[in-house]
């Protein structure tokens, strides 16, 4: 395994690989060994960031089959982070290039496969993989413990409260959850999350400013630690990210397993994975009326809480172990070796 992800805290990418690594060893510890950041001869190389060394290391004799993972397009940078011409066209360059050197690639969306055969990447080398997230890492809490949770993070135990997780930026809707904090003084907002990449987010001086001085109904705690994330979730009667642009959030998986009612954008990319699980929306006013509508129905709040339970259940731990040791026994041309035995 190659990943630098974990370098920086609040990032997807990071949450994925961290997961992939804590399956693999807990179900295959006596079937795959696994290296990390170690370069030397191994069976599959797996790449989870595009590092220059690691692309470096791709030219090294004995690498096995090199598996990329691609969590990024050109495309889904824009309206993330300010990258100066002529550095952005130099930088998507050496993405696709770095892809193309890759033997197989892995997609969290399947929506990904045509856009990479555009760049000139053959179909037959692209898996679809969805991200999934630890029952045990992120679960409900009892009504007793979230009454305790709200009184230990000074939230109104009957308040309504909306939960937002992800990088602080332009392209995660930001500015559309604060705005409906803004609409929706009776509520509590909370967005999860900072500047992980600084002051090279896209937006950064206007988000940093309401950050610092935001709606009395919205906070902002930061980056928060991976392992306290539960609580947060826990915190919320409803998950809303209305972001322009994604994958597969783990943020959206993360919600699900803690069964809470999501709010999302209504982007084609999560009609192939999730669709009729959520709530969608286009819109300020349609997320507000979503809000509203959950607020005020509680067989409608009771439905999406079943609907985000039923989700996580179908990316669960236990259902992609599978696939993924699948996955990696056809690189090696292993296929069916255990099942003969």
């Amino acid at each position: 395994m190659f990943s630098s992800a974990t370098k920086v805290k609040g990032q997807g990418v990071g949450s994925a690989y961290t997961e992939l690594i804590r399956l693999l060893k807990k179900h295959f510890a006596d079937k795959i060994q696994v290296a990390v950041n170690k370069c030397g001869k191994a069976d599959i190389s797996h790449y989870h960031t595009v590092d220059f060394k690691f692309f470096l290391y791709t030219f090294f004799p004995g690498q096995g089959k090199k598996i990329g993972y691609v969590h990024f397009l050109p495309e889904t940078l824009e309206g993330s982070l300010k990258i100066p011409q002529p550095f952005k066209q130099i930088f998507f360059w050496y993405l696709i290039a770095f892809y193309k050197r890759m033997d197989s690639l892995v997609v969290v969306n399947p929506s990904f496969i045509k856009k990479l055969e555009r760049y000139g990447i053959s179909k037959e080398k692209i898996t679809y993989i969805p991200n999934f997230v630890s029952k045990t890492e992120f679960y409900e809490f009892s009504k007793e413990k979230k009454f305790l949770l709200r009184k230990k993070y000074g939230i109104e135990s009957t308040r309504f409260t909306i939960i937002g997780t992800g990088q602080i930026q332009e392209r995660k809707g930001v500015f559309d959850f604060i705005e409906l904090a803004k609409r929706l003084p009776q509520y509590q907002f909370i967005w999860v999350g900072g500047f992980s990449f600084g002051k090279i987010t896209d937006g950064y001086a206007k988000l940093k400013k309401v950050v610092a001085d935001p709606p009395k109904n919205l906070l902002f705690p930061g980056i928060v630690d991976r392992e306290k994330m539960n609580d947060f979730y826990n915190l919320a009667n409803v998950f809303l990210l209305p972001s322009f642009n994604e994958l597969f959030p783990m943020s959206v998986l993360e919600a699900f397993s803690c069964g809470i009612p999501v709010v999302l954008r209504n982007l084609k990319l999560y009609q192939a994975i999730i669709e009729g699980y959520y709530l969608s929306g286009n819109s300020v006013a349609e997320f507000e009326a979503c809000l509203e509508q959950l607020a005020s129905r509680p067989q409608l709040l009771r439905r999406f809480h079943k609907e985000s339970l039923e989700a996580a259940e179908r990316y669960s731990e236990k259902h992609l172990a599978s696939i993924w040791y699948d996955f990696y026994c056809e690189q090696t041309e292993m296929v069916g070796h255990d099942k003969k035995k």
